[in-house]
């Protein structure tokens, strides 16, 4: 062996015998605890094994949750295209009451309407779904149910009419010089077409009067008993043009009759009649008894004279 060789043996046996002192000292100071190590090593184990699984629980609930929000992204998509394409496809469904009788209808969100001879009203088969529009021509009785959601609005050409709960009579012939709204319960608000001016409103036992030429509206006192009389066969006119009272017969008697003198059109009368006792000639023999009209027959024909 060489010199330098028996140098570095020397060195690394000197090296091993410090590193086994060492090991000896540090095993003096700390003692391996080898089942404190393994439990380390299971708990370790675990926790991944639930980090794993929590990661692919939230996975799935993700999945699941942008799953079912399609689904009703889908179907509330589908639900409102298919209301649309409903509300498209409702027809007008159309009412009249043919001259000499009157008809008695029930709307689909339970209000009530009478008809009066020759009046005629038209509605969506979806009325009371999004709205309660209804369109009008004659007279009418109103029964409105209450619905504070979907106010009841009643359209004519020259006045609409909204109400959300009330009994009113509306008259508005398409000859008639005048449209009369009569309110017995409730309130109604009404908007002029024929001319512009701030909506006006009704409190019961008042009428509103529109004259069509005009378009000036007129509130006074009224009496919405005696006026929805004609529903019993009663006939009641308040201050009414005769011009639209002799209208008014014809539509109740189904007959014919002229106003002769066109001055006589503007004169108003306060009369009551009752269709059951009394026929066309006898209301005739009582408008007359005032001295302001006279009436002859000719053919088959009421004239009207002064």
């Amino acid at each position: 062996m060489k010199q330098g060789e028996h140098i570095d043996k020397k060195y690394e046996y000197d090296v091993d015998k410090e590193l086994w002192f060492s090991s000896i000292a540090a095993n003096d100071m700390y003692i391996y605890d080898a089942e404190k190590a393994f439990r380390r090593f299971q708990e370790r184990i675990s926790s991944d094994r639930k980090e794993r699984s929590l990661g692919r629980t939230q996975w799935k609930f993700g999945y699941v949750a942008a799953v079912m929000l399609l689904l009703i992204s889908v179907s509330i998509m589908s639900y409102w295209y298919g209301k649309r394409q409903l509300e498209k496809s409702f027809e007008d469904i159309v009412v009249e009451a043919p001259l000499g009788s009157k008809t008695k209808l029930q709307l689909p969100d339970g209000s009530e309407v009478w008809l009066n001879a020759g009046s005629r009203v038209v509605y969506s088969q979806g009325f009371g779904v999004k709205n309660r529009k209804l369109k009008f021509q004659g007279e009418a009785f109103f029964t409105v149910k209450a619905n504070k959601n979907l106010p009841f609005r009643v359209q004519t050409s020259e006045l609409n009419v909204t109400v959300l709960g009330t009994k009113f009579n509306f008259r508005n012939y398409q000859e008639d010089e005048e449209v009369v709204v009569d309110l017995e319960e409730g309130r109604v608000s009404l908007d002029n077409q024929l001319k512009k001016m701030d909506t006006q409103y009704l409190i019961p036992s008042e009428k509103m009067t529109l004259n069509k030429q005009t378009g000036e509206m007129k509130i006074s006192s009224s009496k919405p008993l005696e006026v929805k009389g004609w529903i019993n066969d009663v006939l009641f006119f308040d201050e009414e043009l005769l011009s639209d009272i002799v209208l008014e017969l014809k539509r109740i008697y189904h007959v014919k009759i002229k106003i002769a003198d066109a001055e006589l059109k503007n004169e108003r009368f306060y009369a009551s009649f009752n269709r059951q006792n009394q026929n066309i000639y006898e209301v005739m023999d009582m408008l007359s008894i005032t001295w302001r009209l006279k009436y002859k027959i000719e053919n088959d024909t009421i004239i009207v004279y002064k």
